[in-house]
């Protein structure tokens, strides 16, 4: 027996197709547009014929749906994530700006906190290996400084954390064809 399918069923089935859609961010954009459409199409079809409630219900959830895309595309395992690799990439040079500041800040208080108004210029190491040293220079008791930026040591650890956090070398093209070669070759991909 057929059944109609109201604009509240489209609505609960772009739900699910949203949630999916948005689970499947680790694929390619074009396959993940494929898989949206094909399972909008399903489900459309299936409410048609057994009801949006049944229909949803004999899917499953969209969490379940989307790991077994993401398994099936990039095999199973940790994979990589783009989304952990901007995050790190993004907060630690903020952070790290935030405790180099704050250091500089300290040496400057401590300078100035005799509330002599000695004039000179002085030299602070800065924070070893992680910044260059800074030159203060007192004038009536105010202070100026120049000097502290990273050193290459910071570059290479932000990127290095970067590959790190994300599992970016997971992402390598090479590596997923070489996995959908041996899966053919299993017998496990048409």
């Amino acid at each position: 027996m057929p059944h109609t399918v109201t604009w509240f069923d489209r609505l609960r089935v772009e739900r699910l197709v949203w949630s999916l859609d948005q689970r499947l961010y680790e694929l390619p954009r074009r396959t993940r547009i494929a898989h949206r459409r094909e399972v909008r199409a399903n489900l459309l079809a299936a409410a048609a014929e057994v009801g949006a409630g049944e229909a949803l219900r004999r899917l499953g959830s969209a969490h379940e749906l989307a790991a077994q895309y993401l398994d099936a595309e990039l095999g199973e395992g940790a994979r990589h994530s783009w989304t952990a690799a901007a995050l790190f990439a993004l907060t630690t040079p903020l952070v790290l700006n935030f405790f180099l500041s704050e250091a500089a800040n300290a040496y400057e208080q401590a300078l100035t906190a005799t509330g002599t108004h000695a004039d000179g210029s002085y030299t602070w190491g800065g924070v070893t290996w992680l910044q260059s040293p800074l030159t203060f220079r007192l004038h009536e008791g105010q202070a100026t400084h120049v000097g502290g930026a990273w050193t290459p040591l910071v570059y290479v650890l932000l990127l290095a954390g970067t590959v790190a956090c994300g599992r970016l070398w997971r992402a390598r093209p090479g590596r997923r064809n070489q996995r959908r070669a041996e899966s053919t070759r299993d017998g496990l991909a048409p």
